[in-house]
């Protein structure tokens, strides 16, 4: 007679944490064009997610790249295969990297005399950390250089050596580094579960 075994907490705090952070990067990306004015406003549309309001493109190109990204993500972050993910903002005539959103991915192991599972963090203490960081990519244009010429993107994905990597859509590719001399660095907020801590930092061209 086959049986079949209930997931263990380990499984789903792992499946639901890799969920999490995948959602984070949707909002997050979206976040970052709109305010960054990489597409129009025009093409973005508010939905509340986080018990706040967060703008999402309605760009159907753009949709279906992103959810395509994120479904790879989502399987390297079961894995334990994708270290960091970056979205860089690039001047489409020159090609030169403007802005580097660099976003860490630890994974938290538990500490190794410990006998009894550590209590699960709220979901509603997630979420708040989560909201602070959209908050302050949205306040970032207080201090960000203002982009006049017109811009595109990439997503860089930074995986381990292990990782199984579809070579139809994701290549080895230039890091889009910004040179030292011109750069600032600004750290951001992090957030995290049971699984997973995510850093975040920006880094910006700066001629003067």
């Amino acid at each position: 007679m086959a049986t079949s075994q209930a997931p263990t907490r380990q499984a789903i705090t792992l499946k639901g944490s890799c969920s999490l952070v995948t959602e984070f990067f949707k909002y997050a990306a979206n976040t970052i064009l709109f305010q960054r004015g990489v597409y129009p406003s025009d093409d973005f549309h508010m939905v509340k997610k986080y018990g706040q309001t967060v703008l999402v493109t309605q760009d159907l190109a753009l949709e279906n790249y992103l959810d395509r990204i994120l479904k790879q993500v989502n399987k390297w972050l079961l894995t334990g295969a994708v270290t960091q993910l970056v979205l860089v903002i690039i001047s489409k005539d020159s090609r030169t990297p403007l802005e580097r959103w660099v976003f860490d991915i630890n994974v938290i192991e538990p500490p190794p005399d410990s006998t009894e599972p550590s209590p699960q963090k709220p979901e509603s203490e997630i979420q708040a950390e989560i909201r602070s960081i959209l908050k302050q990519i949205v306040s970032t244009v207080t201090f960000l250089p203002i982009i006049d010429d017109p811009t595109v993107f990439n997503i860089l994905a930074y995986t381990k050596d292990s990782a199984d990597v579809p070579a139809d859509e994701w290549v080895d590719t230039d890091p889009l580094a910004i040179e030292a001399s011109k750069s600032q660095q600004v750290k951001l907020r992090n957030f995290s579960t049971d699984v997973h801590r995510i850093e975040a930092m920006v880094a910006y061209r700066y001629e003067g």
